[in-house]
């Protein structure tokens, strides 16, 4: 089955084999959800957080700050960005409150995002007391600049993992993207983080036309050699500046066929999967590789994700606006049964899909600092 599927995707260790297109390959269910319902029926009050097209949620994404110490190209302006006060965002009261409900709901992996979740006070601490809530995966995307030092105190808190932003390999050129920090420093976490037992460590590289898509193979290489699982992200229009077009996306297929054309991969396990990374192996051996094709391959059939933002909304999907306030609960003597009530809600309101492709679609009015990655 395995040596289908990658034969069918273009890409396989076989002697002699090329590199070219690599299409999702969907079941049968997964076709299905992208269709989307073939009924109205009503909304459960119990069981797993399902929605109206079948798929059940245990993966909850916390942003614990809109706020940033980096101005990416691909996300803010160097100068001039506006940032919630400070009793818009939710307390580590609220935040943990929110987490306890959905553990009881199902959710089974939670992770801690910004902005950049490090320059949020005491965030080892929450780390802490989420972790006592006995989720399956804790885990943690930083840009990286400050984990090194807090790497050890991360593990010991509970956290499992992190996945560390980096985009260059090069420090001119990662100034020139980031604006700001340091490429050592990045560099010097991904270690710190290994040494904590913080792994499998994941580095997240957002891909962009006439920017950094000639690192792709520095980066593959990267991977192989320190045994790092590399994801290439494409760029997504969810810039505060709105400066993203369609001509800057690099599209997932060409960055593998760059890759398996210099050093064979084949997928590992079922492409069609919740996760939103399809993961490569190399035939050698020598690590693995993934991509997140959110514009070009929208896995949108087996999305089984849902966010809360800083300032305590509930979004099911990182491209729609529809937002379930969870704040205004918390903060008005709701109870746990209204707060499971609202993720309830959201889930069951999340359409077939983002419609990224479609004529009709409008960029997100949050930027992805003020939605959480």
């Amino acid at each position: 089955m395995k040596a289908a599927l990658a034969h069918s995707a273009g890409l396989t260790c076989a002697a002699g084999s090329s590199s070219g297109p690599v299409p999702v390959v969907l079941g049968k269910r997964d076709r299905a959800l992208a269709r989307g319902p073939s009924g109205d029926t009503p909304m459960p009050t119990e069981g797993p957080l399902v929605d109206r097209h079948g798929r059940v949620h245990t993966d909850l994404r916390v942003s614990v700050t809109d706020r940033c110490n980096l101005r990416c190209v691909y996300c803010m302006p160097e100068e001039g960005m506006s940032f919630w006060p400070r009793e818009a965002v939710l307390t580590f009261d609220e935040i943990v409150r929110v987490a306890g409900v959905a553990r009881r709901l199902g959710i089974s992996s939670l992770r801690l995002t910004g902005g950049e979740p490090l320059v949020r006070r005491g965030i080892v601490e929450l780390v802490r007391r989420i972790a006592e809530l006995g989720f399956e995966d804790l885990a943690l995307t930083t840009n990286g600049t400050g984990l090194a030092p807090l790497a050890g105190q991360f593990a010991r808190a509970g956290l499992r993992r992190v996945n560390i932003s980096c985009d260059s390999l090069r420090p001119g050129r990662y100034a020139e993207i980031r604006r700001r920090g340091h490429l050592a420093d990045v560099l010097a976490a991904m270690a710190a983080a290994e040494a904590a037992g913080l792994a499998p460590l994941k580095v997240n590289v957002v891909v962009m036309a006439g920017v950094n898509e000639d690192e792709v193979l520095d980066f593959a290489a990267f991977a192989r050699e320190h045994r790092r699982v590399v994801r290439f992200i494409e760029y997504m229009p969810l810039d505060a500046e709105g400066h993203w077009r369609r001509d800057q996306v690099v599209a997932s297929d060409d960055i593998l066929a760059r890759i398996h054309e210099r050093w064979p991969i084949e997928p590992v396990g079922a492409l069609a999967s919740p996760a939103p990374a399809s993961l490569y192996r190399f035939c050698d051996g020598g690590g693995e590789i993934g991509v997140v094709a959110s514009v070009t391959r929208p896995f949108c059939g087996t999305c089984n994700r849902l966010r809360l933002t800083a300032d305590g909304a509930i979004r099911n999907c990182l491209f729609s606006d529809d937002e379930v306030p969870a704040r205004a609960l918390l903060r008005s003597g709701g109870s746990d049964e209204d707060l499971a009530l609202a993720l309830r809600t959201s889930v069951w309101g999340k359409l077939p899909g983002h419609g990224i492709n479609d004529p009709g679609f409008l960029r997100p009015v949050r930027s992805m600092s003020m939605i959480g990655g």
